[in-house]
């Protein structure tokens, strides 16, 4: 017995002598930066260990972290105006309140002498943007890692779910921003030349508040580098401070000569030539001799921050030298915003960048249309493992804020606390909630005064199941309507869907050829302005649909409909004003039932996040297009069906940069059918109903006021934001934030075959194409747009129309 226990133990002892050299102990050092004269901390110094690519960054308290194996270390600390100093230090445990102390420079800087006429630092941006491009001629690719903590602040506590956030509103403006969410995360980066790029998010971590699935911080790719040409914030392009055209787009002049590490560095002031272009104002660190990018300090000025919503936006950066390569070592963002005045916040991302591999041999597998993927297990990283890797130490700050918010969300949430007389939906938990007030009554000539209610079952089973019950009783036409959706995620990111649905309701005529206004708007004007914008017909059956990826560009799905349509008439004139008048009536449809099968490819070639759940498509500032080819067929043999046709589908989009902060955009589409297609089933020029209008659709036309079995019609739309009046030099409307949107619609329609009588849907036959122009006008961030548009061609009805576009109606 004692041999074994003797074998056992000496087994043990093996077992945790391999581990501790498979997987090396690491220990935590901390410590913090103070001026020598004066005592104070210095925030956001560099701290390098010597001979080795780890570093880090001290914190706003000037405080740091190191994550190092047992062994014998130099640190180095720097910060501009002072002179670097090294420390030695033995590991064998963990380590704090280690105290470094920076001495000013005391090197002897000359006055700069500037003659009549001469800018001394123009030669300097000279020679730096040359030295931009000997770095990038150096560089074929590299890899790093990160980690990036993002700090939220608002006046009122956040909650969130895994698809939207709670947050109070109408806070005094002189409330106090306080922390009230972390997000953190450990990534590894990868860059290629030309432009591949692919960063995975190895650990995350998050405060209470919110769920996993919204961190997708990343410290690569959210991260500004000021040695390239181009920065890009909030989706505007501006040029780069060391660009080649940086010396006609911005002026410079050197605020002083200062000092790092005995090394003289020109601190040069930046803004751009014309206050009324968009760009970064602030100093930026250059080195003499070498005339290296040392450090960038810089705000958004007021032409960049469109619609003025941000007060603040602040962006610091510095720069180390790896393998004779000047790399980012640190970044940060500062954002102080005001929407409207109706909410005040603030969002500050810290990032460090670390163990920079620099033209290794990076293997071509890397790199896929997954621009950022989450790692499995990347949420289920516990404490342990977060003591390992190079972090940004919390502040007092944040450290209380973790303490409130955990404190908060222990609470039990109640009824009430969720409760919004505005809100579409009640939570009644996490993943299910039931109608709110708000979309529990709906109006219109067909059904009367309605009562709604609806049961929402998302994201259960692990984020993949999604179901809803909703059921409705009509006091005019005295019908009950029930309709129950229900789909399913399958594979690890839930790229494919499989969708069924059974109904006996009330349905929207051409409903998916026409927008989708909000009941509530429609249910405001048939009470108030007797107009009902709306056809309708009752519809019962089901629905079957399987969708899944069969590449990373191209999607199948397959459907099966079975439903039996049948006509609706009008069965109330009931409104509060205008009781004299009298609604339209609601148009037959062709009555009978249809089994019809359908076969779509959609071909998407934007890159896509792997959020650790689902696949998530996403332009990332580039031009793209998606393209699609439908087909749908139904006949009274093989399928039993009372109609017997086919339709043939195409459907392309694309958006395009122009230049600078504009965008165009482009829709085409063709419908045609052959064979006897019943009214409900045709195809439709997108319209809009009374005052308002939205984008790519027909302003000038009704709703389906154009339909027919044989459709075309493309859109494009070219966004000039204020660019158009910045090129024009029109300051006075440049002053005013005012933006600028342009429109072209052309279409054409044809009725071959019909099974009802036509003429009793108020639709126009076109026997020549439909072309119209106009443009928009809108006040910065203000989602509402004032539209004027004309039609050009074939300008039946009304060849003029003033509109109001709002995202918020549709």
């Amino acid at each position: 017995m004692m041999r074994f226990i003797s074998k056992l133990i000496i087994f043990m002892f093996i077992i945790w002598y391999q581990s501790t050299n498979i997987f090396p102990q690491v220990f935590s050092i901390k410590g913090k930066i103070y001026d020598k004269e004066n005592n104070s901390p210095l925030i956001y110094a560099n701290i390098r260990v010597a001979n080795s690519t780890l570093g880090t960054s001290s914190n706003s308290n000037g405080e740091f972290e190191l994550k190092l194996e047992r062994g014998s270390y130099l640190l180095i600390a720097s910060y501009i105006g002072y002179v670097a100093d090294t420390i030695s230090i033995n590991v064998n445990n963990d380590l704090s309140n280690i105290k470094i102390f920076l001495k000013p420079t005391e090197i002897n800087l000359p006055e700069i002498v500037v003659k009549p006429g001469e800018n001394p630092a123009i030669e300097i941006i000279k020679k730096a943007i040359e030295k931009r491009k000997q770095r990038d001629s150096l560089i074929k690719n590299y890899e790093f890692e990160s980690f990036a903590k993002g700090t939220i602040k608002t006046t009122e506590f956040i909650t969130s779910s895994t698809s939207a956030f709670r947050l109070g509103v109408g806070s005094s403006d002189t409330s106090k921003l306080k922390v009230t969410g972390i997000l953190e995360s450990h990534t590894k980066g990868y860059f290629e030349k030309p432009n591949n790029y692919k960063e995975i998010i190895l650990a995350r971590k998050q405060s209470s508040n919110f769920p996993s699935s919204i961190n997708l911080l990343t410290g690569g790719r959210l991260v500004q580098n000021f040695y390239n040409d181009d920065i890009n914030f909030f989706g505007r392009k501006l040029p780069g401070i060391l660009s080649d055209e940086a010396l006609r787009y911005y002026y410079f002049y050197i605020e002083k000569l200062t000092a790092i590490n005995n090394q003289k560095v020109f601190q040069i002031h930046i803004e751009p030539n014309d206050s009324l272009d968009p760009g970064l104002v602030g100093k930026i660190f250059i080195l003499e001799n070498t005339y290296e990018l040392l450090k960038a300090d810089l705000t958004l000025n007021k032409a960049a921050n469109i619609g003025g919503i941000f007060e603040n936006v602040n962006i610091i950066q510095q720069f180390d030298r790896f393998e004779n390569v000047m790399m980012p070592v640190d970044y940060r963002l500062f954002v102080k915003a005001n929407f409207l005045g109706i909410a005040r916040f603030g969002f500050e991302l810290n990032t460090i960048l670390f163990n920079y591999k620099i033209n290794s041999n990076l293997e071509r597998s890397i790199f896929s249309k997954a621009v950022i993927s989450v790692l499995p297990d990347a949420d289920k990283k516990d404490s342990s493992y977060w003591t390992t890797i190079q972090t940004i130490p919390n502040t007092e700050e944040e450290i209380e804020a973790f303490r409130i918010i955990d404190s908060l969300q222990s609470i039990p949430r109640k009824f009430w606390d969720d409760f919004s007389l505005l809100n579409s939906q009640i939570n009644l938990n996490e993943n299910i909630s039931i109608s709110a007030p708000l979309r529990m009554y709906h109006f219109n000539r067909v059904e009367g005064h309605t009562l709604d209610f609806g049961i929402f079952m998302n994201e259960l089973l692990d984020m993949r199941l999604n179901s809803n019950l909703s059921i409705s009783y009509g006091f005019s036409d005295k019908k009950f309507k029930q309709e129950i959706n229900t789909s399913y995620l399958l594979g690890d990111y839930r790229t494919t869907r499989i969708d069924f649905n059974i109904f006996n309701t009330k349905r929207i005529l051409l409903k998916r050829q026409t927008n989708e206004l909000s009941e509530f708007y429609n249910t405001i004007t048939s009470l108030f302005l007797k107009d009902d914008d709306k056809d309708y017909f009752y519809q019962r059956g089901f629905d079957f649909e399987f969708q899944t990826e069969l590449t990373s560009i191209v999607k199948a799905k397959l459907s099966l409909s079975n439903r039996t349509d049948k006509s609706a008439r009008k069965n109330t004139d009931f409104s509060i004003f205008r009781r004299s008048r009298l609604f339209d009536d609601n148009p037959p449809i062709a009555e009978g039932k249809s089994n019809i099968l359908g076969f779509q490819l959609t071909f998407d070639f934007r890159d896509y996040i792997e959020d650790g759940y689902f696949r998530r498509r996403a332009a990332f500032g580039k031009d793209y297009f998606i393209f699609s080819l439908g087909f749908k067929y139904s006949d009274d043999d093989f399928l039993n069906s009372n109609f017997s046709f086919k339709q043939y589908e195409f459907s392309y989009q694309t958006f395009i940069r122009t230049f600078s902060f504009s965008i165009l955009t482009m829709r085409f589409f063709a419908g045609l059918s052959s064979g006897n297609v019943p009214p409900q089933l045709m195809y439709a020029l997108p319209g809009n109903p009374r005052l308002l209008s939205s984008s790519n659709t027909f302003r000038t036309l009704r709703t389906y006021e154009v339909f027919g079995d044989r459709v075309i019609y493309l859109n494009i739309e070219h966004d000039f934001r204020d660019e158009l009046f910045r090129a024009l030099s029109l300051n006075f409307l440049t002053k005013f934030d005012l933006q600028l949107n342009s429109f072209l619609n052309a279409g054409w329609s044809n009725l071959k075959n019909n099974l009802t009588d036509i003429n009793l849907f108020y639709t126009q036959t076109l026997k020549k194409p439909l072309v119209e122009i106009g443009f928009g006008l809108r006040k910065g961030f203000i989602p509402v747009e004032v539209e004027f548009a004309w039609k050009m061609i074939n300008s039946f009805g009304r060849p003029f129309r003033i509109s109001l576009n709002s995202s918020f109606l549709f």
